[in-house]
């Protein structure tokens, strides 16, 4: 565990998560998951964590660790076809992690989900934060649209809104 990560997890807080993110940054974020959603038969879900804190931050769990512990919180395995996969940013560590259920896990490689993952920490560190994501979006549509191309009418069964930790 080492000193400067805990004392950028102890000094972000919520405001730099607000100014990363505003209101109207995280309104174009939920447009960008729904219009996704309409061309694939996949479920979305874009999580930003400002910084860890007590028992994970002290026990320096990996962003990974944290991401697989938040897909199960917001339930994303419980769909349907196991379609659903989260984007997860930890602000802090600007390190981006994406975890996907088991059906899209079978067509979609680690490797292309990392390729994604890495263009949109690019991005952040040139802090461009909404284009970061929207841009993260765009990129898991279109393997999301490749291997699990819309069939007609496909219930949303997950909320298209982003979730600030």
């Amino acid at each position: 565990m080492g000193i400067r990560r805990i004392g950028k997890h102890l000094l972000l807080n919520r405001w730099r998560v607000r100014r990363a993110f505003p209101r109207q940054a995280l309104a174009n974020i939920e447009k960008a998951i729904k219009a996704s959603e309409a061309s694939h038969a996949g479920q979305i879900r874009f999580a930003v964590e400002g910084a860890l804190d007590g028992r994970p931050l002290f026990k320096d769990q990996p962003a990974r660790d944290r991401a697989i512990d938040v897909f199960a919180e917001l339930r994303l395995w419980d769909t349907v076809h196991r379609n659903g996969i989260l984007i997860y940013l930890l602000l802090a560590d600007r390190d981006v992690e994406i975890v996907a259920d088991r059906g899209i896990s079978e067509k979609v490689t680690q490797a292309e989900w990392e390729q994604i993952c890495r263009a949109m920490e690019a991005e952040f560190r040139a802090r461009n934060y909404e284009g970061g994501v929207l841009k993260g979006i765009a990129a898991a549509t279109q393997l999301l649209a490749k291997h699990f191309p819309a069939a007609g009418t496909h219930a949303n069964e997950l909320p298209d809104k982003p979730v600030v930790l």
